[in-house]
């Protein structure tokens, strides 16, 4: 095939990765930029199986059919809850790919006896060192999300001073590579290396700030990727890796604004959740906490004029969404004014409690952002909480020592009555008691999400 089509067909699917992302943001437009990511991601696969010396399409059509079965098992198993994890190990498997593949680039030019130029040999130490932090660095972050191993910040004296090390040691050992690219040695030990790296830089950071971790590994993957395509010569990986790259480091600027961190911060300080001690929790709970039932939260819903739901992760456990939109649904026809306050990092990934709400058919103009919604909190009559924890604790505004010190919250705890439905008085991400849970104008609803709002509904019809 001519090398000005595969380049022209190689432009036409960076232009749908391009427009694949801007469909990506906005929440009406993500399937079809989707749609638009897979056919630019077939195209290019097509044409590089066209355009290269292909050894065996029998074993790629096997490697095919394998990870097509995985993925389609993944996919309908997987809960929605359980997506970041998920994008975690998707992370680390891209990143794997690229240590293999410049590893077996390396391994074929001494097969062939040719001699690797400079530009190879950096390539390939790039694509270990890269592609390695990132596969061990999200399989911690994948065993932290999935509670395998313990949420909070793994410490240890000396820690930064070992890391320094290990970076010196994996950037010195692609030098090593570059002048000696002989022998295969150098390459193997740039990758163990940066495979303890991504451990150590990793286990320090708590749950509160995984996500920010997973979408930073989701950049490293795209960074791995980018110069593997350098390894291969291949324009197009080079374009997918960089865009994926970028935009992963955009997205971990926006998650560390939302959570008032640092980029910095988030990797190296080992912020994030801390173990809550129960006195800790006493301090806060003991004596003030209110509990009240479906029945008196509706007859608080039978007067309100505006009501504001704050969804969290719990409704994402509890699968409450078509619920909360049915409750929705019975308060609009009274004529009460019904919004959503969705924060930047509520859930587990930015986008998370839209994607459900958008599941449940939950208009988009009903989602406000918190920059929208947080000055029409003083006139709501009812703010009803659902499963979110961190993002409306009010220690976050009072607290400078907090985890959550500064981060932007959304301002539930002003609104003329605040119901929480939630299982128990337990921390979220960051590990930390919620004032708010005992503050004067707060009702708990202790209950599994979706039972408590169609208890709601139940109570409503009732009282009609």
């Amino acid at each position: 095939m001519p090398l000005s089509i595969v380049n022209l067909t190689y432009l036409l699917a960076a232009v749908l990765f391009i427009l694949c992302l801007k469909g990506l943001s906005h929440p009406r437009t993500a399937v079809r930029g989707n749609l638009l990511g897979a056919a630019g991601m077939l195209i290019a696969v097509a044409v590089t199986l066209l355009d290269r010396q292909i050894i065996s399409f029998e074993l790629i059509l096997l490697g095919l059919a394998v990870g097509s079965a995985l993925g389609a098992l993944l996919a309908v198993k997987i809960q929605m809850t359980a997506m970041p994890q998920m994008v975690a190990l998707l992370n680390g498997f891209g990143g794997a790919a690229s240590v293999l593949v410049a590893g077996a680039a390396l391994i074929e030019t001494h097969i062939t006896g040719a001699e690797p130029t400079r530009q190879l040999t950096i390539s390939i130490a790039a694509s270990g060192l890269i592609g390695a932090v990132t596969f061990f660095g999200s399989l911690i972050a994948f065993a932290k999300l999935q509670e395998l191993v313990s949420g909070n910040p793994i410490l240890f004296p000396g820690q930064h001073v070992l890391n320094a090390v290990l970076v010196l040691a994996a950037i010195g050992s692609g030098v090593w590579l570059a002048m000696e690219p002989q022998t295969a040695t150098p390459y193997w030990v740039v990758v163990a290396v940066s495979s303890v790296l991504g451990v150590t830089t990793t286990i320090p950071i708590g749950g509160a700030d995984m996500p920010v971790v997973i979408s930073l590994l989701n950049s490293y993957s795209g960074l791995a990727a980018a110069a593997t395509g350098f390894v291969l010569n291949n324009n197009m990986l080079v374009i997918a890796g960089a865009l994926v790259g970028a935009s992963g480091i955009i997205l971990t600027q926006i998650m560390c604004k939302a959570m008032n961190r640092s980029l910095t911060n988030v990797l190296f300080g080992g912020v994030g959740a801390a173990p809550v001690t129960k006195s800790s929790a006493d301090a806060v709970y003991a004596g003030k906490v209110k509990a009240t039932s479906a029945e008196e939260v509706a007859m608080l819903l039978e007067t309100a004029r505006r009501v504001v739901f704050v969804p969290g992760y719990g409704m994402a456990v509890s699968q409450a969404q078509h619920a909360v939109r049915a409750l929705a649904t019975m308060l609009e026809s009274r004529g009460t004014a019904v919004e959503y306050a969705i924060h930047p990092v509520a859930g587990r990934m930015p986008g998370h409690m839209n994607v459900l709400l958008a599941e449940a058919d939950v208009p988009y103009e009903a989602l406000k952002d918190m920059d929208t919604i947080n000055p029409l909190f003083p006139q709501t009559d009812v703010a009803i909480v659902i499963g979110a924890n961190d993002v409306v604790n009010p220690l976050a505004r009072t607290d400078p020592k907090s985890p959550i010190a500064g981060m932007p919250i959304l301002d539930a705890d002003k609104a003329h009555t605040v119901v929480v439905i939630k299982r128990s008085l337990s921390p979220g991400f960051a590990g930390i008691p919620n004032p708010l849970f005992a503050a004067g104008n707060t009702l708990m609803l202790f209950a599994d999400g979706k039972k408590a709002v169609n208890d709601l509904i139940q109570a409503l019809k009732g009282a009609a």
